[in-house]
This record gives structure tokens, sequence and C-alpha cells, in this order.
């Protein structure tokens, strides 16, 4: 079975806490259900579906699959010794990280170096995930 990448990729960016996406293996076609906690919407007979039909189903990872935190750890520590690397590194730690790691590679004009790292730790997971659900990919849009 083959899969776009692209199809991964969009699974993995759109990954947060109210939504788990899902690999259809029948149709090709992403699914998804959501937390009814979190978006007071609830998909019983998609849920029932997906819980009953065994493989048919195949999880894309999910944001605590992916890590977000660490690739951004893994970044700063990419960069070379300085003020940049040790500002972000520092920024990381503790309530507020996310938002002070973007202001850090805003004010260092790091914006375009950490979207490109980001995109490439994502593609890397995204190859990741097929190899292990078995899956071939194509990189064709």
């Amino acid at each position: 079975m083959t899969i776009k990448l692209e199809q991964v990729l969009d699974a993995i960016e759109t990954a947060d806490d109210a939504f788990t996406y899902f690999y259809d293996t029948q149709t090709g076609e992403t699914v998804f259900l959501s937390d009814p906690l979190i978006t007071g919407e609830s998909y019983e007979e998609l849920e029932e579906l997906i819980e009953s039909s065994g493989d048919r189903f195949l999880r894309f990872p999910t944001k605590f699959d992916i890590h977000e935190y660490s690739i951004m750890e893994n970044f700063a520590y990419s960069l070379p010794a300085g003020a940049a690397r040790q500002e972000l590194v520092n920024a990381i730690c503790g309530r507020g990280a996310f938002r002070r790691f973007k202001n850090g590679i805003r004010y260092h004009r790091l914006e375009q170096q950490w979207y490109d790292y980001r995109d490439q730790a994502y593609r890397e997971i995204a190859i990741r995930w097929c190899r292990d659900e078995g899956l071939e990919y194509t990189e064709e849009n």
C-alpha cells in the first residue's frame, strides 16, 4: 500500500489536543475523531467503526508522538555557540517555553531556519511512521 507523504505531513502538522487523525487503508482517506470534552462534538459511528475494523485504520502520530518541545530543543542545540543558542536553550525551560522560543527566533532572525528545521523533523517523523506501519510512500503532491 502506498500513501502520499504530504497526506502524512498534513496530519502531523495539524495534530493537537482536540483531534486524532487516522489513515483509512480501504479508502486512502484521512479521517479524524474529536475529543468531545474539547470540541463538544462526538463521532460515535466513526469511533465504533475504527474500534471494530481491526487494522483498517492507522492512527497518525499525535502531538505526543511528535514532541515539538524536543524538536525545539534539538534546534537550539544545533545552533553555533553564542547568544542566540544560549537564549533559545534558556527559553525552552518552564512555563511559557513555546512563546519565549518563538520570540527568541524572531529576535535573532532565525524564523526561516527554525521552520526549515521543523519541517525536516516532521518529514523524518512521517517517513518513520510510514515504515513502522509498513506503508510505502510517494512524494508526489
